[in-house]
């Protein structure tokens, strides 16, 4: 009876008998390597910041919940790519923070305002030296404010640099005409140079930079960096933008006088040089220490790469490699960033792995190296998954997102594991930034899984195939088009020995898929609102519409141990919505609020089960904003129940 009542108590109060809340999950391995990172947005300073004769980097990270300034220490010396320490946060997080390398030392900068004694004080020391941050006026969408100090034109006076990203021509979202091309305006990015006024701490009216005889204007986020980049004595500029590309404007006057040419793409073979993710932010700065001037980079997902300058220069252009990325001690679990994972035992040797999405449009397979039950478990690095020998990556492209060209390169996949065509062998079901639901067969054997070719989920539709108002484009037959972002739950829901879909609808409302075995094959029929509130009402996760829509991230489970299926809701951490009984065809769902105390979403956050200590007892996983994973045991455990899902 005791038993019981404590069981009932846990049921109805999720944050009761909680030991710890939500903890990092870490590899666990002091020998492994991985990608150096920090969580959603990497703005790179790179720096001695020990004063021990090597650059580390600083790295600021202004999202949640990773937001800080992080020291990663350089142990190895002068090399090209040293293996860092796992960062250490010695300040909060900063967006558009800048550092110049200037002949008297660097400096540090938000905008119009300077950091002073940046070391000694952790970053808490700010001097403002122009009066005003913004630039364009509080009527201007501008998501992108850099500055920086920079003596432009070589009279031994430094100016102000600012790099402006503007949004309000491009406004945000549902703006495809029906073919598919966006009827808004561009991001605008330009370079404002301040000079400095007649009298001590006054500064001219700003200026818009020209070059080949216009505005400069790139596709937002420029990250202006003026340096001699072809060698000939003056200072040259490149920038970054909103995606992965960088724009070289050669200084064609003097070092006293600069003119810049029109814009040309730095390129490598051929091709536009670019970054793996978008958002990027370069710094300028000879990292190795071989007399031209490299690239640091910062990408969206948190990771740090350095654009080597090849020391040619090509028909006027200075030739970069492309990009490498720093690598560090490997410390806290992390798949990029809006990491969406999957517990599930991939490579069928008894334990739980994880599968995991992310914003670049990946799927990787971290595996649990450790063996059933070992606690806490080794992990392996993330090792993309392939589908007929090539890496999965889905992305947008010019027309993929709702939200614009400007997320051509993000694919934001949200996925489950299990056996979808009832062969013995687990497979993908995939759901993205178009919200065109797939599945990845396995053809492979359950050790060693293989993975086929992309093939859309197809739906015994009775009529039209449905699909969001907002979609420009039109499903292709029967498939199954949804609201983007959104998990599609695999579990046998209705315990026929299928398996089902879980997951929301085109409107937005919580639905079952349930699937049936006719004379033709397995068949996925449409969906049905059967999930309810208290009141009777269909359950909507999200009612928003064009881009408010979709991203909600789901697991079912019985996570209560009562014998019915709940569900568990991105939120703070995650929502357990508790089924409390099935009325008329229908499971009445109670939100009783987040499992977990600590708060680790930012955008969203996407919950999973995992069971590491294989106690028969599901546990909580969440992937956050970040990239990091992060782990919490399940209250029940701590009653002593060991009863497994049913």
């Amino acid at each position: 009876m005791q038993r019981l009542l404590l069981i009932l108590l846990v049921c109805r109060c999720p944050l009761a008998l909680q030991a710890e809340d939500l903890q990092r999950l870490r590899y666990n391995d002091p020998d492994l390597v991985v990608d150096l990172g920090v969580g959603l947005w990497a703005w790179p300073l790179p720096v001695d910041y020990d004063k021990d004769g090597d650059l580390d980097l600083l790295v600021s990270c202004p999202d949640k919940p990773a937001n800080g300034i992080y020291f990663f220490e350089n142990p190895d010396g002068n090399v090209k790519q040293p293996v860092f320490l796992p960062g250490k946060r010695i300040a909060a997080g900063q967006r558009n923070i800048t550092i110049s390398h200037l002949p008297t030392g660097p400096r540090i900068m938000v905008p119009g305002r300077e950091f002073t004694d940046w070391r000694t004080n952790q970053f808490r020391q700010l001097t403002s030296i122009y009066p005003g941050t913004n630039l364009l006026g509080s009527d201007r969408k501008i998501r992108t404010n850099q500055w920086s100090l920079v003596d432009v034109d070589g009279d031994d006076t430094l100016e102000l640099v600012v790099g402006v990203g503007e949004w309000t021509d491009y406004g945000w979202d549902d703006a495809y005409n029906s073919e598919g091309t966006w009827t808004n305006g561009p991001l605008h990015g330009w370079v404002y140079v301040i000079r400095a006024g007649s009298e001590a701490g006054s500064w001219q009216k700003p200026s818009l930079l020209q070059a080949g005889g216009r505005p400069i204007d790139v596709f937002g986020k420029p990250a202006p960096n003026f340096a001699d980049f072809d060698g000939d004595g003056d200072l040259d500029l490149v920038c970054g933008e909103f995606l992965d590309k960088f724009t070289y404007f050669q200084n064609t006057g003097s070092r006293q006088e600069p003119q810049y040419a029109a814009g040309q793409r730095l390129t490598w073979r051929g091709r536009p040089l670019a970054m793996q993710l978008q958002m990027i932010v370069p710094s300028a700065i000879d990292w190795d220490r071989d007399g031209d001037v490299d690239l640091v980079v910062g990408d969206e997902d948190g990771r740090v790469a350095l654009v080597e300058h090849s020391g040619r220069i090509v028909n006027g252009l200075p030739r970069f490699l492309p990009p490498v990325y720093f690598r560090q001690r490997a410390d806290e679990v992390k798949f990029g960033a809006l990491a969406t994972p999957v517990g599930f035992d991939w490579d069928g040797d008894g334990d739980d792995d994880i599968l995991c999405g992310n914003t670049a449009g990946q799927v990787a397979f971290i595996e649990n190296l450790s063996g059933d039950g070992v606690f806490p478990p080794r992990w392996s690095a993330p090792r993309l998954l392939e589908a007929r020998g090539r890496p999965i990556q889905i992305m947008a492209g010019p027309n993929g997102s709702i939200q614009g060209p400007c997320e051509a390169k993000w694919g934001y996949t949200t996925l489950t594991a299990g056996d979808w065509d009832h062969d013995g062998l687990p497979d993908l079901v995939v759901n993205s930034i178009w919200g065109r639901v797939i599945w990845y067969q396995n053809i492979g054997t359950r050790t060693r899984p293989r993975l086929a070719a992309a093939q859309s989920i197809q739906v015994a539709w009775p009529a039209e195939t449905p699909r969001p108002a907002w979609n420009w484009w039109k499903p292709s037959g029967k498939e199954l088009v949804t609201q983007w972002r959104t998990t599609p739950v695999m579990v046998d829901f209705n315990r026929d020995d299928l398996n089902d879909l879980v997951m929301l609808d085109h409107e937005g409302y919580l639905c079952l898929w349930p699937r049936q075995d006719t004379s033709t094959g397995l068949v996925l029929m449409p969906p049905q609102r059967i999930f309810v509130d208290e009141a009777g009402k269909p359950i909507q996760l999200n009612p928003g519409l064009a881009g408010r829509s979709g991203r909600r991230k789901l697991a079912v489970c019985d996570w209560d141990g009562d014998g019915d299926l709940d569900l568990l809701v991105n939120s703070s951490n995650a929502d357990l919505f508790e089924n409390i009984g099935e009325k008329d065809g229908r499971h009445v769902l109670v939100n009783r609020g987040p499992l977990g105390q600590r708060p680790i979403a930012g955008h969203t956050s996407s919950p999973t089960l995992i069971d590491l200590d294989a106690n028969s007892v599901p546990d909580l996983l969440v992937g956050a904003e970040d990239g990091f994973l992060y782990y919490l045991k399940n209250p029940r455990a701590a009653a002593g129940d060991r009863s497994s899902d049913r």
